[in-house]
Parts: structure tokens; sequence; C-alpha cells
């Protein structure tokens, strides 16, 4: 899908240092599971003018976990997710992240397979939040699958808007095979990524089932005048 000339000002956040990565988001094959309606996935999949739209949004539907697979048009280095997710009842607390999934992760895979990434969500946050991710397990990927669960009210689980932040990685690298993230041993940093993670709040994941939780000390909301 096309991106239009008209919203390029709200693509690249203040500063330069990293793009809205909306453009590159293949929002035609954009899907989810366990959502009340089957095609509401792609309703996340916003503008960020569109950012406080409180219209379009997905929830879960016979329980409150759901997975949404955004797949990129190429390869990407991600550096944060941007969320704006459901208050009271509907406010999620969990989040993983799984990348380079060539298809939809389901549930029974998402149990068994070890996230990339995994973070206790703020909740009750009426606005976009950003969750910085580490930069080695994301260096270069074509798709994520976002697994959001257990809600406040333990039903249903709300999705107003998904965005991510990064780079575009020029084609001729894509072939690179130093640059690829394996899909099973991607969680696997380096050291000095070790390092930044812990610096930043976001410890290196183990297979333990410890759960960093977020807050205002490693997270940052984002304003509309970071897109002046």
């Amino acid at each position: 899908m096309p991106y239009s000339s008209s919203s390029s000002a709200a693509d690249t956040f203040k500063g330069g240092e990293r793009t809205n990565l909306w453009r590159y988001i293949d929002r035609d094959n954009v899907r989810g599971l366990n959502l009340s309606n089957p095609d509401s996935a792609s309703e996340t999949i916003k503008d960020w003018n569109l950012r406080e739209d409180l219209e379009r949004f997905a929830d879960s539907s016979v329980d409150d976990q759901v997975i949404i697979h955004v797949p990129f048009l190429q390869n990407v280095r991600l550096r944060s997710v941007l969320l704006k997710l459901g208050t009271g009842e509907t406010a999620p607390s969990r989040l993983r992240i799984y990348a380079n999934q060539p298809n939809i992760v389901n549930f029974s895979k998402a149990e068994t397979t070890k996230a990339h990434f995994k973070i206790k969500l703020m909740q009750d946050v009426p606005r976009v939040v950003e969750y910085p991710l580490r930069t080695a397990a994301f260096a270069s990927i074509n798709s994520v699958s976002l697994f959001i669960s257990e809600s406040l009210g333990g039903k249903v689980s709300r999705i107003y808007y998904v965005g991510f932040k990064g780079e575009v990685i020029p084609l001729e690298k894509d072939k690179d095979p130093q640059m690829d993230v394996p899909t099973v041993n991607a969680a696997d940093a380096p050291l000095f990524d070790q390092l930044q993670g812990k610096a930043s709040g976001l410890e290196h994941w183990s297979d333990s089932d410890d759960w960093q939780w977020a807050d205002d000390a490693m997270l940052q909301g984002i304003r509309d005048a970071d897109l002046s």
C-alpha cells in the first residue's frame, strides 16, 4: 500500500534520529488471532496523526489474549514499539514479541517459543506509550508478532494503536547474513547490548518467568510536541 505524501510531516520524529515506520508496514497483511472482529487487527495500525482515535480498535474475543502479526515491506531495525491500549478492565498488562516469524504465531506456539522481548505494560495510561527494545534482538527483521494479554478485568484486552520507531535497512544489506536475526536465538544479545538494556531499565531476558515492570523511569510518553 503506497504511503501518502500528505503524512510525511508526521513520519519522522523530532530530532530525526528515529523514524516512524508506519509507511513500511505491510498493512494489507496485518493479521490477528482471538479478535471479536477478525478484520480489526489492521485498524490498530494507524497514521501517527490518528493515534488518539478511539473509534477504531481491536478487542479480544473469548478471553483477554490477543496476537497481532505485523509484517514489514522490507527489513527494518526496530528501536521501540508504541502502544495505546484500553483503560480500566480492558487494560492489558503483558506483552511478548516474537520476531521474524514467517506467519502469525499461534497461541500454542507462543507458549512454547522463547519470546525476543517481554514486559509488564503500564496500565490505565490514556495516551501512547513508547517501550524501548533491545537493538540486538531486532537489528534486522521482516515481521513481529505481538502477544498481548492479562487485562485488569480478565476478559477483554483492547488495543487502539500499534506503531514502531526504528530505521529501514537498505535493500542491498538484506542479504548480508551478519545482519539477519535468527528466529530462535535472536534474544541472546551480545554483552554490550545487555549492558545497554540494563542501563535503560530493560533486562536481558532469560528463560525464567520473571517479567520486567515498565515504569515512568524507563518509558517515554509520546506528546504532540514530539512531532512538531
